[in-house]
């Protein structure tokens, strides 16, 4: 019974087969109008739920504090260390400008860090470490050197232990609409910089942190959709192409794939949707997936026609043959990406529905307009490919040796499967990018020569207000320090005791 309402709707397709085509296209357009209406963003709070308790507390961290987007400017003489005239002169230029940025918050450097010392036994100066650059004598600069290069608070997070490169750390307070703030910000310190490297010809200039690491998701995610999906499709249809030998067959495939790709995005901008670089991997799983249906149907007609059917006899037949099992293999992939949904990161959700429902939509066109196109299209009977015998000719083999094929894999797959202990978990956000992004480039230079781009914050409790200047209080936040100070992998560590101790030192001789 199912195979002749089977038979009878396929061929009820291709009896109005035009009509078909018009209400799909219609269809795809009208979902596709809402593709414009597709968000995008690159913020990294996405990735978390708002129940998330490692989400919440960073936020309480943040509305305690401050906010922690920042983006980080390393100054590298190519010749000599920072503790020469121009190079400060540079720091302090790029200090000053730096508080222009929009939505900057407060800016760090080695010239603006407020040094305080003792004079006699009763005068305290507290003072900026680097005042007018361009009139320091030789004295000046390696006293300013041994000034910097002992403080804790500077050395592996605003100079270089060797004295070779300098930071300028700006903080944002980004609003609402981060994207936009995010392009406002890059395009300032772009044109900040263009002006640093005419201005100090000798110097290297290296931006990393937050908000450029923003900007460079922006890209790739562009770069990926721009190039990736396009590239994908190009070899889908050389490769239809050749293994089929039928430039109609071939369209009637990528027709499918253009229209359940529209259909499912312009759904998706309907809904107002908002996609991550981690779901933006939809449109080219939905075209893995949609070949993978359509193909065994143009492949079945194909032969047929090899056979002396005629078309819509061949069409019919290949239906029956593929119909029911691209039926399962599109409910069961949907269901699979669907139980993404269980993941913690949200936009992992989205890749899953939005994948999902591109499958559907594959199926839904692959038992509609592919049948009624390939009834329309001029396919002809082609001379049975190399590729089909070469298929053949494997089957055979593969039957033929059977045991020892069996035993072969199965002994290479026990083998292989043991490189899985060596795997190793890592999230470094700059491992995402590969070395043609300048974002990569740069947080690597300041990674090896500066400070590391990893940062672990505590709020330390005192327990009652005013409590931070109890002794007790500050002896174990100085050993909480020091014990990071002594992990092998720690490059800087910044502690409020460290503050009270100079003050300390100062005061007491």
């Amino acid at each position: 019974m199912i195979s002749s309402l089977r038979d009878r709707y396929v061929a009820a397709t291709l009896r109005h087969r035009w009509a078909v085509i018009a209400g799909a296209s219609l269809l795809m357009l009208a979902a596709a109008a809402g593709a414009r209406f597709i968000g995008a963003t690159n913020d990294y709070l996405l990735l978390f739920r708002d129940d998330n308790p490692e989400l919440r507390a960073f936020q309480a961290l943040e509305n305690t504090y401050s906010t922690t987007d920042r983006a980080l400017i390393a100054v590298a003489p190519r010749e000599g260390s920072v503790f020469s005239g121009e190079a400060l002169g540079a720091i302090v230029e790029l200090t000053e400008a730096a508080w222009s940025s929009p939505y900057s918050s407060r800016v760090d450097s080695l010239t603006n860090y407020i040094h305080s010392e003792a004079l006699g036994e009763d005068d305290l100066v507290v003072a900026p470490l680097v005042e007018d650059a361009s009139s320091l004598s030789d004295a000046d600069l390696a006293r300013i050197e041994t000034i910097a290069l002992d403080a804790v608070e500077l050395v592996g997070r605003l100079v270089a232990r060797d004295g070779r490169a300098a930071g300028v750390v700006i903080n944002f307070a980004l609003p609402e609409n981060q994207d936009a703030a995010v392009i406002e910000i890059n395009g300032y310190l772009d044109s900040l910089l263009e002006e640093a490297r005419a201005s100090h010809p000798g110097i290297d200039y290296y931006v990393t942190g937050d908000v450029p690491m923003h900007r460079a998701f922006a890209q790739a995610t562009a770069d990926d959709l721009r190039t990736r999906t396009p590239i994908v499709l190009v070899i889908i249809v050389v490769l239809s192409a050749l293994l089929l030998r039928s430039i109609p067959g071939t369209a009637a495939i990528v027709a499918v794939l253009v229209f359940a790709i529209n259909t499912t995005m312009g759904i998706a901008g309907w809904l107002g949707v908002v996609f991550s670089p981690t779901s933006s991997g939809v449109p080219i799983i939905i075209m893995v997936i949609a070949v993978a249906d359509s193909i065994h149907v143009v492949t079945s007609v194909l032969s047929g026609l090899r056979r002396g059917l005629d078309r819509n006899t061949a069409i019919v037949e290949s239906f029956r043959a593929n119909a029911y099992p691209i039926f399962l293999t599109s409910v069961t992939t949907a269901v699979g990406f669907l139980s993404l949904n269980a993941a913690e990161s949200p936009p992992f959700h989205d890749l899953g529905n939005y994948v999902a429902l591109g499958v559907l939509w594959a199926f839904t066109y692959s038992m509609t307009l592919l049948p009624a196109l390939l009834s329309v299209l001029p396919l002809r009977a082609s001379v049975r490919s190399g590729a089909a015998g070469g298929f053949d000719g494997l089957a055979d083999f593969v039957v033929a040796r059977r045991a020892v094929l069996l035993w072969s894999a199965a002994t290479a797959a026990v083998v292989l499967a043991t490189g899985v202990l060596h795997i190793e978990l890592t999230d470094n956000p700059t491992r995402y990018f590969d070395e043609r992004y300048e974002f990569r480039r740069h947080s690597d230079y300041v990674a090896e020569n500066l400070t590391s781009l990893d940062r672990l914050e505590y709020s330390l409790d005192a327990g009652r207000e005013g409590g931070i200047t109890d002794p007790d209080y500050l002896r174990t936040v100085d050993a909480f320090a020091e014990w990071f100070r002594e992990q092998p992998e720690v490059t800087h560590v910044q502690a409020f005791s460290d503050i009270i101790k100079r003050l300390n030192r100062n005061l007491h001789g």
